[in-house]
């Protein structure tokens, strides 16, 4: 009879445990619709690429604020690769990266493997070569001894407003 006793004495405090546990779920507040992005500010560390950086660093300036900034990273070690992350109003992924590593291999990195398409994507005055991409496509410039590459999950059109609102600093900026 001691064993059924104690199967019985454990199964009750089970469900006292679980009546417990089940109360304090209805009391705590959670909202499941919340929005679990953590946003960012990017000031301090666009300053201090430009700071370090042998290139114009690209920083947006006057996005909308439905675009909310999530990673930013300089790594001097690594072909001094600048990146951006971003989430645009449609909740899509959008990348700014640069680097001195201008090769197809770092491009194919930091694009999920896209590839060059021949086209172009003229935004605002300066143009843009077009990759596409089973995950991410991109929008990529060339320029003298480094890459600007603008990819991730959004629509050629946001990655366009994207590249549209970067700019290219460099060096310490004079306070006056």
């Amino acid at each position: 009879m001691k064993g059924k006793q104690t199967v019985l004495d454990m199964v009750r405090s089970l469900v006292v445990l679980g009546v417990v546990v089940g109360g304090i779920y209805v009391v705590i507040p959670h909202d499941e619709k919340a929005d679990p992005t953590r946003v960012i500010d990017y000031r301090v560390e666009t300053l201090t690429a430009r700071r370090a950086a042998p290139y114009p660093v690209a920083a947006p300036v006057g996005l909308p604020q439905e675009w909310r900034a999530t990673s930013v990273a300089y790594e001097r070690k690594s072909a001094n690769a600048w990146h951006l992350g971003f989430l645009d109003p449609q909740q899509q992924y959008v990348g700014v990266e640069q680097s001195t590593d201008a090769t197809d291999g770092f491009i194919g990195k930091v694009t999920q493997k896209a590839k060059a398409t021949g086209q172009t994507q003229q935004v605002g005055d300066r143009t843009w070569e077009r990759w596409d991409g089973e995950k991410y496509d991109a929008l990529v410039r060339h320029e003298q001894g480094y890459v600007t590459v603008v990819t991730g999950t959004a629509s050629f059109e946001q990655l366009g407003a994207m590249a549209a609102a970067l700019e290219f600093k460099q060096g310490v900026e004079k306070q006056g």
